[in-house]
């Protein structure tokens, strides 16, 4: 008997594949992730909830505060029902952890939020998504990288801190020779890992000059070098060091408020480093990742200013008490970071 191709069982199995090959068909024309990144509409942000809403969580590395990474997942979550999950440590270390990462061909992150200078070397790798959001447009200039790889989330102010109750106003240097003087033998601080601030500071003076002036203090005066930010700030409050030469504005502000023998000043120029927010080119969750990312340059800036950081955005700009603002370079590779700390 003579079989009747056109009843071949396969030929039912074929119109099946056809079909759904149509059906699959719009989905094969919806923006890719770089498309989606790329797309600074108003309506980009609707379709990000909404996605996000189904992805249900992300998973953000920071080298932020506790308090401050807690206060903005609980606010992002709160406001958009989307779980940010987090691993914190240092920025040197989030970065160690990306590459490695890189090298075993794993893209566990969908938002990365640290240090300047990290994210240009986290961007250097090949790691982050160019993104393109009206909101950079309200950022202070200088802020944004033109590659637009990451954006500002806070600033970060080196300023010299002084305990109200061993140092009185009207005695603060004006300038920084005078931390030459006798009266200083003993009192100053300096936090280990300044290299960023102290680079910074010999472009404005000059570095030969600068360094010469800054291994002068060293001889006659000296200095206790000690290490990490919180734990200066604290001595300071304490009085174990009278008057300390990088810390951080905000960690000031905050002991002021709560009541601590302490206030800050600026001795030109006054150095700042921003701290930011990227996104992976390869998220898990792509809609909450610039979802996550929008908010921290937008809405989650309320939460910044109440933590007493310096905004990035001009409208939201405190102020600086007069004094000139000059930026840490992104850029400045690991090297020459080490060599001036």
């Amino acid at each position: 008997m003579t079989r009747n191709p056109s009843a071949s069982p396969y030929r039912g199995l074929v119109g099946q594949a056809i079909a759904i090959l149509l059906i699959a068909a719009p989905a094969a024309g919806a923006p890719s992730f770089a498309e989606l990144a790329g797309d600074g509409g108003a309506s980009r942000h609707d379709r990000l909830v909404q996605g996000a809403r189904k992805e249900g969580s992300l998973t953000v590395y920071t080298s932020n505060a506790a308090q401050t990474i807690q206060l903005l997942a609980e606010d992002f979550e709160k406001r958009y029902g989307v779980r940010v999950e987090v691993w914190r440590a240092s920025s040197a270390k989030v970065l160690q952890r990306l590459i490695a990462e890189k090298t075993a061909g794993r893209w566990d992150f969908d938002a990365v939020s640290v240090s300047s200078p990290e994210l240009e070397a986290v961007y250097r790798e090949g790691l982050l998504q160019e993104v393109n959001s009206r909101l950079h447009a309200g950022m202070l200039e200088g802020t944004v990288p033109a590659h637009r790889g990451w954006a500002p989330q806070f600033i970060n102010v080196f300023v010299q801190a002084y305990n109200t109750r061993a140092v009185k106003k009207q005695d603060l240097p004006k300038r920084w020779a005078d931390l030459l003087e006798p009266r200083w033998k003993g009192m100053l601080g300096v936090e280990a890992k300044s290299g960023e601030w102290y680079c910074t500071l010999l472009k404005s003076l000059g570095e030969e000059q600068g360094a010469r002036l800054f291994r002068d203090i060293g001889a006659r005066t000296g200095w206790s070098v000690r290490s990490g930010n919180s734990l200066l700030a604290n001595l300071v409050a304490s009085g174990e060091i009278p008057l300390a030469l990088t810390v951080y504005s905000h960690m000031i502000d905050e002991a002021k408020q709560q009541g601590a023998p302490v206030d800050w000043f600026a001795l030109q120029p006054m150095i700042g480093r921003s701290n930011g927010v990227g996104v992976s080119r390869r998220p898990q969750h792509p809609h909450a990742a610039l979802l996550f990312y929008e908010y921290v340059i937008g809405e989650g800036q309320a939460v910044i200013l109440k933590l007493h950081y310096l905004s990035p955005v001009k409208r939201l700009e405190s102020a600086l008490r007069g004094a000139k603002l000059v930026f840490v370079d992104p850029g400045t590779d690991s090297a020459e970071v080490e060599r001036c700390d």
